[in-house]
């Protein structure tokens, strides 16, 4: 993997300072989304791709994009299933943090929504819909906060439930990357 990643708080900054009128997770979500459905695009073209609304002027030059980009894409390719989604660091507050991925998952699914256009759920399979059907739960929810130590332990929870569902749709939707040099395509089934 690139040793170069773009942390939460730098792609938020490059957010506001681009006027983008996005969240960093929902970004990151609707690109992996994308990407775990199929989309095809680039480092470059991706923003339009994902009809990403900006309220700025010209072209994307921000090095952050393509960077996005290739960290998303090589996550989700890391034969070691090493994916997480981009969220803010613990340093950040529990409801921030859960916010945060409530927005992932809300982003997540509109890129899934855009690249299978018009495919239909009932392609799927049994499991791809329920995890789908869970993301569009959590996309929805709204925590309440009580107990901090069972709050954070519920959010790694579901955090993990989210990263594993993640490479699972990702399996299943997605085509196989072709291997170099002999043509064959590698499996992502993970079950």
């Amino acid at each position: 993997m690139t040793a170069s990643r773009i942390s939460h708080r730098d792609l938020a900054d490059t957010l506001v300072r681009l006027r983008a009128g996005v969240s960093a997770s929902d970004l990151h979500g609707s690109l992996t989304g994308y990407l775990c459905a199929g989309g095809k695009t680039t480092a470059e073209a991706w923003p339009s791709a994902l009809e990403l609304d900006a309220g700025y002027s010209g072209e994307l030059i921000d090095d952050a994009f393509p960077l996005l980009f290739r960290h998303c894409r090589e996550q989700l390719d890391d034969s070691e299933l090493g994916f997480e989604p981009l969220l803010p660091g613990d340093d950040v507050a529990l409801s921030e943090r859960a916010e945060a991925l409530v927005e992932w998952c809300r982003g997540f699914l509109g890129g899934v929504g855009l690249a299978s256009g018009k495919q239909s759920s009932n392609e799927l399979s049994e499991d791809a819909r329920e995890i789908v059907q869970d993301f569009s739960t959590i996309a929805a929810s709204s925590f309440d906060y009580g107990d901090d130590d069972e709050d954070e332990t519920a959010l790694i929870e579901v955090l993990e439930f989210v990263r594993v569902g993640v490479l699972l749709l990702h399996g299943e939707l997605a085509p196989a990357p072709v291997r170099a040099g002999n043509g064959a395509a590698t499996s992502r089934r993970l079950h």
